[in-house]
Formats: structure tokens, C-alpha cells, sequence
């Protein structure tokens, strides 16, 4: 009677541990992002300059007629479902914008930040912010389709522009960052359906 030659399975624990590693990477690399059509953004961040992870709170549409104009989304310490318990966190916080919208002239956005100032602020709070929101509206150049903003909360320096991956500037004062997070988040929104998807309820 021959010997029998025992056949090694192709799988054996070393193959096997290595496929499930590879596999659990992969799957929890396909569920940290959240996408909305053709924009993809992670679920969780941190700043540069912090040590805080940030959650993707909520993102949706922004639009005006019938036209999208960018993706917004918001990113916090923690879950918030509503403007108050948004504004309550001391910590860091991100706005981030993609445009989707072929081109937005400068005029439009600037005319767009003043606009949310003035109507979410007292006429006394506008004049202590005006300055400010001044210098802010000197960060922005006419934007494109695919071009990424980012406004950064950072409590030890003031509110950080980034577009592109390129600093624009900082403007002190968690007094500025408040007033820039009600241009989505206060009672008079820019778009009531965003404040909705930002503070996580999803969109249809």
C-alpha cells in the first residue's frame, strides 16, 4: 500500500489570520466615510493643532432655486440636534463646504457671508464683528466645482480658513466662529434644508 502525502489546504492559520486582517481592514476602511452623490467625506477628523476627534455630525445640499451649490457638512465633539447644543460646545468644530456648483463669483459668496451675518446678528453684535468679517471676506476668491473649504474652530487661535489645503488666514474670537456657524445654524439660515442635514437628520 503506497503512503498517503497529506495535502496542506491552501488556508492554513498564518493564510487565514492574513485574509481576515486584510478583510477587516478593508471593510472598516469602506465604513468611515459617509458620500452624498459624488461627494465622499470621512466620518471622523482632527484638526491640525488638536488633539480632539471630530464626528461627522450631518451634511446636505446647499442650494438656491433649483441649483446645488455645495455640500456642507458639520463636525463635532459629539452628536448635536440642534443650533443651541451645536453653539454650547466649547471645544474644536468644522464647517467643511465642497462646491459643486460649476463657479460661484466671489462677490456672491461675500454678499452670501454678510448677508447670514446681518441676519443672525444684533446691529450692536455686527459692529464689534465687522472688522473681522471684513478681513474674512478679503480670504475668498471666486470658487469652482471640486474646489474644498474647510472653516476650522480652533479655541486656542480663532477661526481658520483652508481652501484647497491652503491656509487663507485666522480670525480671533469665539465670538466670530459663533456668529459664522449661525450663517447655517441660526434662525435664519442660508438654507433651512441644510440646517436640517447638518444637525443629522438625512436628506431624501
Amino acid at each position: 500500500m503506497s503512503a498517503q502525502i497529506p495535502v496542506k489546504h491552501p488556508f492554513n492559520r498564518v493564510s487565514t489570520f492574513i485574509f481576515l486582517a486584510v478583510f477587516s481592514v478593508f471593510f472598516s476602511t469602506a465604513t468611515v466615510a459617509r458620500q452624498l452623490d459624488e461627494v465622499t467625506l470621512p466620518d471622523k477628523v482632527t484638526l491640525p493643532g488638536t488633539d480632539t476627534e471630530l464626528q461627522l455630525n450631518g451634511m446636505g445640499y446647499r442650494t438656491k432655486f433649483i441649483f446645488k451649490v455645495y455640500v456642507g457638512a458639520l463636525y463635532t465633539e459629539k452628536n448635536v440636534d440642534s443650533r443651541d447644543a451645536a453653539q454650547a460646545l466649547k471645544g474644536p468644530k468644522r464647517v467643511l463646504m465642497h462646491m459643486v456648483h460649476d463657479e460661484v463669483e466671489r462677490k456672491k459668496i461675500t454678499d452670501g457671508w454678510s448677508e447670514g451675518f446681518e441676519e443672525n446678528n444684533s446691529d450692536e453684535q455686527l459692529e464689534k464683528l465687522q472688522a473681522r468679517l471684513n478681513t474674512f471676506n478679503a480670504f475668498f476668491p471666486d470658487l469652482k466645482a471640486g474646489d474644498v473649504l474647510t472653516f476650522d474652530y480652533i479655541p486656542a487661535s480663532g477661526t481658520r480658513l483652508v481652501i484647497n489645503g491652503e491656509e487663507k488666514g485666522v480670525i480671533e474670537g469665539a465670538d466670530f466662529y459663533a456668529a459664522l456657524l449661525d450663517v447655517w445654524l441660526g434662525e435664519e439660515p442660508a438654507d433651512e434644508d441644510l440646517k436640517e442635514a447638518m444637525l443629522g437628520e438625512e436628506e431624501d
